[in-house]
């Protein structure tokens, strides 16, 4: 007799696994995968710091990691890059040279950025506008996406596909906490918040976490016909983990999941190879830092290495009661809100004067300073945006998308209010647009909150979710 467990957990995949739509005419599914080392010249900064930094050697390559699917009327491609996140105008030149190359319409090409704080940046001049020149290294990133997809597309073949979702807590925490009255640390603009990111593990002070954790792994599983695995696109609302040599490069978690997710495949030396993606779902307010009780120090990658193996486990165990099915019904919409720049009001401008006027060349990578120069550029930003969002639809399966570093109960948000049984969201798509907090966490400040880091008006989340649901609705009949 099964232990009681046991059938739980194959219950709840079950009912996790959506059977896909099958319209009259549709043909058999087909799917190609495949990847593209982006890895860039030593030198090159890395950002993810406050100051960037030369880098000085690769731990691991970069990929572009890539996955292209067919019903016979539609193309889709989905793209994520070993990136902190990628310019709008870098996503534009990739899908030009995808659709130049392999004719699948740039509406119908996903790219995301994993979010690793170890690689070199895509992001081109840090201004605030939606256009910009690219420079060697972002035309050299769009150029390697597309030679990804094309190759991808080359591959194509018979396929079955399945989806499902692997809860997987214990790795996710929410990094905005509510703090004891009076003990909040004073801000750079000198004022106090309510919350603060990253407290002391273990703090006194420490209230609550005042936002969720999606704990759900969702992931598209594509294999050949009754046969081995092409691809798995797997969502995880983890911001990254982190812990790096100075000066490495490294895809982080991301990176180290998919080649574990590969090891674990039986036959995972075949020709053509099987390729693992794994996007960052909702995770603006997450990481893997647990506040309530602090972790010992521990080496250079072994933190992201342990979180890496656990979840490819978790996923590669959850393989063996998938339900699969030789078609489903492709769908893309995408479109450019006019969502507003932030607002930068006098009394900010007048702070930037006066610190800009204390600077010295010992205080220049302070807080203070750093702020007083971004929000100078947010203060000049672009007159209108261009701020990207899409949805994909798979059978029965939504995938929505945000150029922001979105908050885990945005994502949460939208698997409740979609349309489709099975939803879920991918982050740092087609653009970097900065933090995107709901409109209650403005009220309650904090590091993702401050202008400079928040690129966007306060109703900016409000703007994206009406466009996400209404897209998901147009795809829905």
């Amino acid at each position: 007799m099964k232990h009681p467990i046991a059938c739980l957990a194959f219950f709840a995949v079950l009912l996790a696994s959506p059977r896909f739509a099958l319209p009259q005419d549709s043909l058999p599914l087909r799917a190609g995968a495949a990847t593209s080392v982006i890895t860039p010249e030593l030198g090159l900064d890395i950002i993810g710091g406050f100051v960037p930094s030369p880098s000085k050697h690769i731990h691991d390559e970069l990929h572009a990691r890539c996955l292209v699917l067919d019903d016979g009327k539609t193309k889709l491609a989905f793209v994520v890059c070993d990136l902190l996140g990628i310019h709008r105008s870098l996503s534009v030149e990739a899908r030009r040279l995808i659709q130049e190359s392999c004719g699948i319409p740039s509406d119908n090409v996903l790219i995301s950025g994993t979010h690793t704080h170890s690689a070199a940046s895509a992001l081109g001049v840090r201004q605030y506008n939606s256009d910009q020149e690219l420079d060697d290294y972002q035309r050299f990133v769009a150029r390697r996406i597309a030679d990804g997809v094309r190759r991808a597309s080359n591959l194509l073949r018979p396929a079955e596909i399945a989806f499902s979702t692997v809860d997987v807590p214990e790795h996710l925490f929410n990094r905005r906490w509510l703090m004891k009255e009076g003990t909040a640390p004073v801000n750079p603009f000198g004022t106090i918040d309510k919350v603060k990111m990253n407290p002391a593990s273990g703090s006194p002070d420490l209230v609550e976490p005042v936002g969720p954790i999606d704990p759900k792994i969702s992931y598209l599983a594509v294999r050949e016909p009754a046969g081995r695995l092409v691809s798995v696109f797997s969502a995880y609302s983890l911001h990254y983990v982190g812990g790096v040599g100075d000066g490495h490069i490294s895809a982080d978690y991301y990176g180290m999941y998919c080649e574990a997710l590969k090891k674990l495949q039986s036959n995972s030396d075949s020709d053509p190879p099987f390729v693992a993606i794994m996007a960052n779902g909702t995770s603006g307010d997450i990481n893997n830092i647990n506040f309530r009780q602090p972790r010992p120090r521990k080496n250079n990658y072994e933190q992201m290495q342990y979180v890496a193996e656990d979840v490819a486990n978790k996923v590669h165990a959850s393989f063996a009661i998938l339900t699969w099915n030789n078609r489903a019904e492709l769908g893309a919409r995408y479109r450019e809100l006019d969502v507003q720049w932030r607002k930068v009001d006098d009394a900010l401008l007048s702070w930037v004067q006066e610190t800009e006027a204390k600077d010295t060349v010992s205080k220049k990578n302070e807080l203070p300073f750093i702020y007083a120069a971004r929000i100078k550029r947010l203060a000049n930003a672009s007159p209108s945006t261009k701020a990207p969002v899409q949805v994909f639809r798979i059978g029965d399966v939504c995938i929505a998308t945000s150029p922001c570093e979105t908050f885990a109960e945005t994502g949460l948000e939208f698997k409740a209010r979609s349309p489709f049984s099975a939803s879920f969201m991918v982050e740092l798509a087609h653009g970097y647009y900065g933090y995107l907090p709901t409109p209650r966490h403005f009220e309650l400040g904090g590091y993702e909150t401050w202008p400079g880091t928040n690129y966007l008006e306060p109703q900016a989340s409000v703007k994206i979710m009406d466009a996400l649901l209404e897209m998901s609705k147009e795809l829905e009949r």
